[in-house]
């Protein structure tokens, strides 16, 4: 990688290719995936290269990562609570992992270490049931205490002065920070080189369908016959599933973070309070990354508050005194679809050719690789891969949740 950059800096003057094309909209595709952020990004990219399916158009109504994959926090972890959960954010470091390697891409995946605070005796008992599950299933955390989590980040506030003291945490070492917008590059360019058709500013505006089957969209550029559509959206996936009848159980609500003026660095762990509801981690640009959890309302709005920015500082303070001085540079949102259970819908729909890729809440972007992979050979195969299988729709109605409201509380 080092010295691919050092070519590119010896050639600057020279006009570097386009990392994707545009296209002319084709009258029909073999396959049509609604949303191009880092998912359906990355199901195309798994479509063309591990099972050779190129005929496939990416419709995105705005710019390629404009949505969730462009407005989270970039965190990257596996620390969560069901088997299920575990084992499938797992498979996702395990790509992300490689993938500077695999798209010859730096996507600058920083594998820092992710902490999650305890401030009381139920949530001590949470994270070493936690720490049990993931060791269970191969990924590694630990329950810490005070005297460890002082050494791994100095600056946090470990003494009993706090309103909420930090009894213990979780420490999960594999989790860190990427660079969202590098993914989705990274995606774009390479599904690109394999004849994917990526279309920007192409808004669906119908679903057709037949005998409950999918046979083609409608978008503001004309209409394209299809029978495979996969809905890869954040915060509009109710709607796109509305079109072909399906009603989704999700609910649409706004995400805040922030981001304050660049320090040197001094924060070498992602640190979250789930009791606080607040995370913050620090960007290679030396900006502290922060947030909390979603809006207590249900709405499409991506403004900030000043009550969410009140929040968010206030909580920060209690766990980082020495940030007091410290000013916020810019403030945003973005909407998140949250499911009752706090975890994903994906794979198949009673409509024939019409697949999920939905629900994400506030844990979307780090699941992005295995859900496209995943989505990419349920599409090729026409099988749901057992690994996603426990997300299906059908689990509502069968009674089957995959409760993960304890590891996912927090929007990180």
């Amino acid at each position: 990688m080092s010295l691919k950059l050092i070519r590119q800096a010896a050639t600057s003057n020279r006009l570097l290719p386009k990392m994707w094309h545009a296209h002319a909209l084709r009258d029909s595709y073999d396959i049509v995936i609604v949303g191009g952020g880092a998912h359906g990004l990355a199901c195309a990219y798994y479509l063309a290269t591990k099972h050779q399916i190129n005929n496939v158009a990416i419709l995105e109504q705005n710019y390629i990562g404009s949505g969730g994959s462009g407005r989270n926090t970039a965190i990257i972890r596996s620390n969560y609570l069901t088997p299920e959960g575990v084992s499938f954010y797992n498979q996702s470091v395990k790509l992300y992992e490689q993938m500077s390697d695999e798209l010859d891409f730096n996507v600058m995946f920083s594998q820092r270490g992710h902490l999650t605070l305890a401030h009381t005796d139920g949530a001590v008992r949470t994270m070493r049931r936690r720490a049990e599950v993931n060791q269970i299933q191969g990924v590694d955390s630990q329950l810490i205490w005070p005297d460890k989590i002082s050494r791994l980040c100095p600056s946090l506030d470990v003494s009993q002065t706090p309103r909420y003291p930090i009894l213990a945490a979780l420490y999960h070492p594999p989790g860190g920070i990427i660079r969202h917008d590098a993914v989705v590059w990274g995606f774009a360019h390479h599904a690109d080189l394999h004849g994917i058709h990526i279309h920007q500013q192409t808004k669906v505006t119908a679903i057709n369908t037949h005998n409950g089957r999918v046979t083609g969209v409608q978008t503001n550029k004309g209409d394209v016959k299809t029978g495979i559509v996969l809905n890869a959206t954040a915060g509009w996936a109710s709607t796109v599933a509305a079109m072909v009848g399906i009603k989704l159980p999700l609910v649409t609500i706004p995400l805040q973070a922030c981001v304050t003026e660049p320090l040197k660095p001094f924060l070498d762990v992602v640190v979250v309070s789930g009791s606080l509801h607040v995370y913050i981690s620090q960007s290679n640009r030396g900006e502290l990354v922060m947030g909390a959890s979603v809006d207590p309302f249900p709405s499409y709005s991506m403004a900030g508050s000043l009550s969410s920015l009140e929040s968010i500082a206030g909580h920060v303070l209690e766990l980082f005194p020495s940030l007091n001085k410290v000013r916020i540079l810019r403030q945003w949102a973005g909407i998140c679809e949250m499911p009752p259970d706090y975890s994903p819908i994906m794979g198949t729909t009673p409509v024939d050719g019409f697949l999920l890729d939905v629900g994400w809440g506030t844990y979307g972007f780090k699941a992005s690789p295995i859900a496209g992979k995943m989505l990419a050979e349920s599409i090729a195969t026409g099988k749901v891969p057992e690994l996603i299988l426990p997300f299906r729709l059908s689990r509502f109605a069968e009674n089957q949740l995959v409760g993960e409201k304890g590891a996912a509380s927090v929007g990180h």
